[in-house]
């Protein structure tokens, strides 16, 4: 069997606050195959930005190993790790973080600055991933003249010109109103089928976590599938039921 894509072992995670020690994530693990189409749900201050922060290399566990694509995270140096998530990780926020003077073109274009790309190769990946999202028209435009639909599928096409190992989506669809949500949601379902990317996306929304074809839920440091949560009594009748049919993960 190959191995996972992404694998947290024994992770735990830990703050120190006004002299207190608070263990925010407690030997939690997880385990990504290459190409999955994984949900994370949780309640607010479950630890699930923690969780990304230590899978995308912007912190470091106090126990337990990070691997990604190979690699083990959590043991590189910061200078190490800076270069490894400009190839290796593409993030997709809530609320874009588009650079406002800079045209949709040039904001997809920043993280291939980083690259030693020429400037052919980089014009060419950018045109790539900006017909995928459908803004090839929209490309000269800056983020204050498009729709919040449009500013997403720019912060889509940002996250996947290095061609990434792994998407980390943090509430991609939160700003958005319900049709351009669903239009991100099937975007990213083509991703994943199309190019075999690797998804995680963090919701609140179940019906956006719907579209993944496993859901994991973070509860108190822990991970646990739709039917741990649905035996213990903490899924609720609507987005329980949602979250259990698509607990398992599903054909492509």
């Amino acid at each position: 069997m190959a191995a996972p894509i992404l694998n947290l072992h024994n992770i735990t995670k830990s703050f120190t606050r006004g002299g207190e020690e608070i263990t925010v994530l407690r030997n939690l693990n997880l385990q990504v195959a290459e190409g999955e189409f994984l949900g994370i749900m949780g309640p607010s201050g479950s630890g699930k930005t923690t969780m990304l922060n230590l899978i995308a290399g912007l912190d470091k566990p106090n126990r337990g190993e990070v691997w990604i694509g190979g690699q083990c995270v959590s043991t590189m140096s910061e200078s190490q790790l800076a270069s490894w998530r400009t190839r290796s990780i593409g993030f997709i926020f809530q609320f874009y973080h588009l650079l406002p003077v800079l045209t949709a073109y040039e904001n997809v274009e920043l993280p291939l600055l980083l690259l030693p790309l020429s400037s052919a190769k980089r014009r060419q990946q950018v045109l790539n991933v900006l017909d995928l999202v459908g803004l090839t028209d929209r490309m000269h435009h800056r983020p204050g003249q498009l729709s919040g639909g449009q500013q997403q599928r720019v912060g889509i096409a940002r996250a996947i010109v290095t061609d990434p190992t792994l998407i980390v989506a943090d509430e991609p669809t939160g700003d958005l109103d319900a049709r351009s949500a669903v239009e991100i949601l099937n975007l990213m379902g083509e991703l994943q089928k199309g190019l075999n990317k690797t998804i995680l996306l963090v919701t609140h929304d179940p019906r956006a976590a719907e579209r993944a074809q496993r859901i994991v839920h973070l509860e108190k440091g822990q991970l646990l599938e739709s039917a741990e949560m649905e035996a213990a009594g903490l899924l609720n009748d609507g987005a329980g039921s949602n979250a259990i049919q698509a607990s398992e993960p599903r054909t492509k």
